[in-house]
């Protein structure tokens, strides 16, 4: 199975949703600072500066869970406990953005937001404990004899 490329490309879509995420915080900052808006009496200063802090935040960790996707790629091995948590919990973060988008943003936010959810679960399928099971071992025998036992035949 081409666990490789499926791996790399969700890397890839995750550090572009980051840089888009970080620069339509930093976008709706300027707007909100611009304009002195303000949501029920708070100060207008202050929702800019959690508009950045917000995005910044929420940038690092969508690139961060690229560049954990961008090291199970590369290395072609299943990432370790923290990788798979993060890699978990951005799957769970695209679900409910994505049920949210629906009614908020529009059906193509969603499909695209649909479209990580499939790559961050595959590659988290692909790279699932029996991932390695078909594949041969050291000596050239299958690796599922191990587990099964040995050829009757």
């Amino acid at each position: 199975m081409a666990r490789r490329p499926v791996a790399l490309v969700a890397a890839l879509v995750l550090v572009v949703e980051a840089a888009g995420i970080a620069w339509l915080n930093w976008f709706l900052g300027l707007v909100v600072d611009n304009q002195k808006m303000s949501l029920a009496g708070l100060d207008p200063h202050a929702m800019t500066v959690g508009s950045w802090v917000a995005g910044g935040l929420m940038g690092l960790y969508l690139l961060l869970c690229g560049l954990v996707l961008l090291r199970t790629g590369v290395r072609d091995r299943a990432p370790g406990g923290v990788g798979r948590v993060l890699l978990i919990s951005a799957a769970v973060l695209h679900a409910v953005l994505g049920a949210f988008s629906v009614g908020l943003v529009g059906w193509t936010a969603f499909a695209f937001l649909m479209v990580v959810l499939g790559l961050l679960v595959l590659t988290l399928v692909a790279y699932g404990k029996g991932a390695g099971a078909d594949e041969e071992g050291s000596d050239g025998t299958q690796a599922t004899a191990a587990v099964n036992g040995p050829n009757p035949a």
